[in-house]
């Protein structure tokens, strides 16, 4: 879900990528739509959660110079972001990953697309109590996302961890239904994602996603446990730009998404913003298409 980001087994929930949204953008004054749009001094609204990470200022700053004028539109919850984009309130997002977008897609009848690939993040297990997970003692509580995608993904990180057990082995749409209460060594609770850090102090541990990491005073580093972004299985977890349906040609939203993948100092930043946990890809347009497509089906057909 970025910084504020929601793999390939979480499908099914969300993304202040980091973390969390049809028509002609009423804010975009000269981007046009389609394969069209291309003229000097551009206007590119971009919703995104987390608009003071250091690849932000980078990349407006790269956009400036190739005539582009990115505002960026900041929202506080992995739920804005993507209504924002239907309605036409900003022209591109770039927040969550693609089995969030397909969730979002499938529950909303929305068609919103993945036009470029950023990166993938860990999902980590965090703790102001204990100092590894062995520490954490049995029939304690442990907070994740309420989001469908990365509750699912959190499920799986806790399943890896040795803290629960879940009753159909664990998949991109376990839910807290799932927990084999029994058999589990703590009980876990749902919580809004931006709010996981807060609940630090009254809960054993929180799986926090990568957006809300530093602002809750935290370093990556801190992490109990994390999932493996560099597995094959992580690829639906890829942070992504999403556009409208009718703009995932548009030539100028397109050039947005190379500046960022190649920018160096936007990759610097976004390195920064992710403490070099991130895995940097530049997967294909029709790649990620052709993910989200397949994504989107299995949340249909678990629905």
């Amino acid at each position: 879900m970025s910084r504020r980001t929601t793999s390939i087994l979480a499908a099914l929930a969300a993304v202040p990528l980091f973390v969390a949204l049809t028509g002609c953008a009423t804010g975009s004054s000269d981007a046009g739509s389609g394969s069209e749009g291309s003229s000097e001094n551009e206007v590119v609204k971009i919703g995104v959660v987390g608009e003071s990470d250091p690849q932000w200022p980078a990349f407006v700053d790269a956009a400036a110079a190739e005539g582009i004028t990115v505002e960026l539109v900041d929202f506080g919850s992995y739920e804005l972001p993507n209504p924002a984009l239907s309605e036409g309130e900003v022209d591109l997002n770039q927040f969550q990953h693609i089995v969030y977008l397909a969730q979002y897609n499938e529950a909303s009848g929305d068609d919103l697309a993945a036009i470029g690939s950023t990166q993938i993040y860990p999902l980590g297990l965090y703790s102001t109590k204990y100092d590894s997970v062995k520490d954490i003692p049995e029939g304690e509580t442990v907070a994740v996302p309420d989001d469908a995608s990365n509750q699912a993904r959190a499920l799986l990180v806790l399943k890896a961890a040795g803290l629960v057990d879940l009753k159909d082995g664990g998949t991109a749409f376990s839910d807290l239904a799932d927990v084999d209460e029994s058999t589990s060594k703590v009980k876990v609770t749902a919580l809004e994602a931006a709010l996981t850090p807060e609940a630090l102090p009254d809960v054993a541990a929180a799986v926090i996603n990568n957006d809300f990491v530093e602002d809750a005073g935290l370093s990556f580093d801190d992490a109990l446990f994390t999932d493996d972004p560099e597995d094959p299985s992580a690829l639906q977890y890829v942070n992504i730009f999403a556009s409208r349906a009718e703009d995932v040609d548009n030539e100028t939203y397109l050039k947005l998404v190379e500046i960022f993948q190649t920018d160096k100092n936007v990759q610097e930043g976004l390195a920064k913003s992710s403490g070099g946990t991130g895995v940097t890809l530049q997967t294909p347009a029709d790649e990620l298409a052709s993910l989200l497509k397949d994504v989107q089906k299995d949340v249909a057909a678990n629905s």
